[in-house]
């Protein structure tokens, strides 16, 4: 897919912009990183992460070197990022098996780094997320009173064979919060200053990163917080949604109390790219960021010209996330004016009004599903969620037509049941709530037109009071 590029002349304030790899489910494919790579190069993204949870060699055989076809394929990546002047970051995850107190293992974490040294990385990351909140190996629990002083002696034994030119960025086991709890406070007064500590905000998926928190972490850590946002990330308990919305709630100050954005991606590769592009954006030019303008400018770009207008009338239907409380807004509206006026107005305007969103609606999904298409491979992986967009605005369609002949009461209920079983059962969030809500009030209630949901469900995240700290998804 050709891309424009939007690097601007302007330098970002931010020094860290880019993606990681970080998500749990099938990593991205060789040429998929490639590709990415490229793209990020040409929006002014600088950093490359490479931390994929399932790939073996990264956290449960991190002691596996890298060898033969292994080895070419990091030293392509690594060249490749060096034509964007971007900073490639190889990441190890051994907190699961790893004794912080075992020389033989920080030789073997030393030796898995330099061997990806020698190719040319000089960006390193420790992950110490998604571990055991305590210590499991007997030798640990006699050698350290705690979780903190064994990861301060882990980080500083490795930080100390680093040259100057070796940069190391740490994710602690609590990586989320207000920022001046006991374990990150601790962690970071106790290592070296120069060494960077990942933090995702509030909520393992934050609705907002906001300065006050930056500064509280910089504060309390002596750094300033180099954010690993997960967004559009849409793994584990996520799947369900897709995060193709623009990137939202991110201070324009940020910068001030921050190295930069890591954002991590979904496993959905080609759909990813849609909020890269708009992150992009925002790290660029924050204080200029206009959401829907760049996400407007993205779906052009990842979509094409072609299948842009149609695309964008389904994504306005799936921008559940952590970052908007919005199901469906344009749908929403829709709704909200067929019921007023099927109430207190013109009800024939308002089936009729109803029946000209939904068609077209109808048709969006007909081309893109049917083709032919530009960007084929997007369309392949978002096309569960573009089949029950299709049979939510057939629902729709069938709302209108019995509103207009006056058949909702007495035909609402046995005509909708089945579009409220099949989009049920596909599983996937499209409309939100808002869809499944009408169809099932109308099954219910005998078909009178309801009240839209005054509030929408709230996204599930995890905020420092309601969940722990270490199960990040």
């Amino acid at each position: 897919m050709t891309t424009h590029s939007r690097v601007s002349a302007t330098p970002s304030p931010f020094a860290v912009r880019g993606v990681i790899e970080g998500f749990y489910g099938a990593p991205w494919s060789h040429n998929q990183r490639l590709d990415l790579i490229d793209f990020l190069g040409e929006r002014g993204m600088n950093t490359f992460v490479y931390s994929p949870k399932d790939d073996p060699l990264v956290r449960h055989d991190w002691r596996t070197p890298y060898e033969g076809a292994e080895l070419a394929r990091m030293a392509q990546l690594i060249a490749r990022c060096a034509t964007h002047d971007m900073t490639f970051m190889y990441c190890l995850s051994p907190g699961l098996t790893m004794k912080y107190s075992s020389d033989d293992d920080i030789a073997m974490l030393l030796a898995k780094f330099d061997s990806v040294r020698e190719l040319g990385v000089t960006s390193f990351g420790l992950l110490l997320d998604d571990i055991p909140a305590r210590l499991q190996h007997p030798a640990d629990r006699a050698a350290f009173p705690d979780l903190v002083t064994a990861h301060q002696s882990v980080i500083g034994r490795v930080f100390a064979q680093f040259d100057a030119s070796t940069h190391l960025t740490v994710c602690p086991t609590q990586y989320w919060g207000y920022g001046d709890e006991q374990y990150i406070s601790r962690l970071g007064l106790g290592i070296d200053p120069r060494i960077d500590l990942f933090w995702t905000g509030r909520a393992i998926c934050s609705a907002t990163l906001d300065l006050a928190d930056a500064a509280v972490f910089a504060r309390a850590t002596g750094r300033p917080a180099t954010y690993w946002d997960n967004y559009p990330v849409n793994d584990v308990a996520m799947g369900h949604e897709l995060h193709i919305g623009p990137y939202r709630g991110r201070d324009p100050q940020l910068h001030r109390f921050s190295t930069g954005i890591i954002a991590n991606g979904m496993d959905l590769f080609e759909s990813s790219k849609i909020p890269f592009a708009t992150i992009a954006d925002y790290l660029r030019d924050p204080a200029g960021y206009d959401p829907e303008a760049s996400w407007k400018q993205a779906i052009l770009d990842v979509v094409g010209p072609e299948n842009a207008e149609d695309f964008s009338l389904f994504a306005d239907t799936v921008r559940s996330s952590c970052l908007s409380a919005d199901d469906a807004p344009a749908l929403g509206e829709a709704l909200e004016r067929f019921t007023f006026e099927s109430e207190y107005g013109d009800s024939a305007a308002a089936a009729s009004e109803l029946l000209t969103i939904a068609d077209s609606m109808v048709r969006s999904a007909d081309r893109l599903l049917d083709g032919p298409v530009t960007n084929q491979k997007l369309i392949d992986e978002v096309r569960p969620w573009l089949e029950s967009f299709r049979v939510g605005a057939h629902a729709l369609v069938e709302i209108a037509q019995l509103a207009a002949a006056g058949r909702l009461a007495t035909d609402g209920p046995s005509r909708f049941r089945p579009f409220l079983d099949a989009l049920r059962a596909a599983r996937r969030r499209v409309f939100g709530d808002l869809l499944d809500m009408t169809l099932a009030e109308l099954v219910s209630a005998g078909g009178s037109p309801p009240a839209p949901p005054a509030l929408p469900a709230p996204h599930r995240t995890a905020s420092p009071d309601t969940a722990s700290p270490t199960a990040k998804e």
